[in-house]
């Protein structure tokens, strides 16, 4: 008898358990290796999961919106059609399954689409060639008699979204207008802020009075991360940094598509270059020194939650090319289909809250980072001038927390200088 199980895949470092969002395959179905079986909502993202045997669909463990801890069964894959009668036996009596040994179950780092087989237990990984659709868009195909071969598929990694195969038939629709990501921040006359506020995420929108809404599996995720971080010393350093250069320039370059987010990181990493440390994370080994400066961006999701796209390199991307990129992870991000690396690889975080007019804040640190900024919004102020006059400024404060076991004050107030330097004397150089 050769009956398999399929198993929960661990598809990013912080994931310990998985929501299943669909079944693409039935029981009973003929399944072939590699072929896509259950599409998994991880912690930060909906993800393919390929078996890695050949057989039939014999029996479902955890059906669609149910969840399991990664490594645990979800399902039975049998060899032969004779076998599924047992593979159901096998599941009743909760016994354990295959009697060929199972791949070793190791912690995945897969892409959206494609998780690494030997990572997964289950699938086999992306290779040159191969077609790689999402189900949603294997279905459609079906439907409409398109030939997935024939497409180019526009999603990450060349994978084929329904969007294409509706393109190819002329049946697609209008592209919705995209939600302008809550930490975008465009200016209003002179001042860091946003072109239309956040979206009030659905699960708080739709609540009804004394009911208990289950948190989402991001939502978990990021419940986890928060616990974390209280077991971590910091402390916190406010700055107030005049914008009008910043301002003057973002007014110069808008209409090329960059972003006011895109100009904050790339102050942020550049200012990095001088202060590694505050680049660096804790480990009990001691202080971690990242070779890259990748920047988190704190971005609030529709659904509820939080996810922190990373802008990699920023220090070293053109600003044209670096606003390029956010817009395309924050419209993954919203649709879930970020890659793990694009949202777990960052070294320093940005929090920005200034589209809702708040003046100041605290952010609490990620777990894995030695520190983040808290960006409130710019506004004008009356300030005295170096000429002994005053004038009207605009400025916005900003609040940098640390974790005090790898950092000290003076290094945070020197960073906080520094940067503040740049924005307000050489903004421009942020083109360059």
């Amino acid at each position: 008898m050769s009956i398999h199980e399929i198993f929960m895949p661990a598809l990013s470092s912080t994931m310990t358990e998985g929501k299943i969002v669909s079944w693409v395959k039935s029981p009973g179905d003929k399944v072939e290796k590699g072929e896509t079986v259950v599409v998994v909502e991880s912690d930060k993202a909906d993800m393919d999961v390929e078996t890695f045997y050949e057989g039939y669909l014999a029996h479902i463990i955890v059906d669609a919106g149910g969840t399991a801890a990664v490594g645990s069964a979800i399902a039975y894959v049998a060899e032969t059609e004779a076998e599924i009668e047992a593979a159901k036996s096998l599941a009743n009596s909760g016994s354990t399954a295959a009697t060929t040994p199972a791949p070793e179950k190791v912690p995945a780092t897969a892409s959206v689409g494609a998780p690494t087989a030997a990572q997964n237990g289950n699938g086999s990984n992306h290779k040159e060639g191969r077609l790689v659709a999402s189900p949603r868009a294997r279905k459609l195909a079906k439907e409409l008699k398109v030939d997935l071969t024939s497409l180019k598929g526009s999603g990450p990694y060349g994978r084929i979204v329904a969007e294409d195969v509706e393109a190819v038939v002329g049946k697609a629709k209008p592209a919705a207008p995209v939600t302008p990501a809550p930490t975008v921040a465009p200016v209003q006359p002179a001042a860091p802020a946003p072109a239309a506020p956040a979206p009030v995420p659905a699960a708080a929108s739709s609540a009804v009075s004394g009911q208990v809404v289950p948190f989402t599996t991001l939502q978990n995720a990021v419940v986890r991360g928060m616990v974390a971080s209280l077991a971590v010393p910091v402390f916190r350093v406010g700055y107030t940094i005049t914008t009008d250069g910043l301002d003057k320039l973002y007014k110069q370059i808008k209409s090329k598509g960059v972003t006011m987010t895109a100009l904050l990181a790339k102050a942020v990493a550049v200012t990095l270059q001088k202060h590694p440390l505050i680049n660096a994370s804790y480990s009990e080994q001691g202080i971690v020194y990242h070779s890259d400066i990748n920047i988190s961006v704190a971005v609030a999701m529709d659904d509820g939650g939080l996810i922190t796209p990373v802008l990699r390199n920023a220090d070293m991307i053109d600003i044209y090319s670096l606003s390029r990129n956010w817009k395309s992870l924050v419209d993954r991000a919203r649709a879930k289909q970020l890659q793990p690396d694009e949202y777990n690889s960052g070294t320093f975080t940005l929090s920005n809250l200034g589209m809702f007019g708040v003046d100041t804040f605290d952010a609490i640190l990620p777990p894995g980072q030695g520190s983040i900024l808290a960006i409130g919004a710019a506004r004008p102020q009356l300030v005295a001038t170096a000429d002994g006059l005053f004038g009207v400024r605009q400025q916005m404060q900003v609040n940098i927390t640390c974790d005090h076991r790898i950092i000290y004050g003076a290094h945070a107030a020197a960073f906080l200088q520094d940067l503040a330097k740049l924005i307000e004397t050489n903004a421009q150089s942020l083109t360059l």
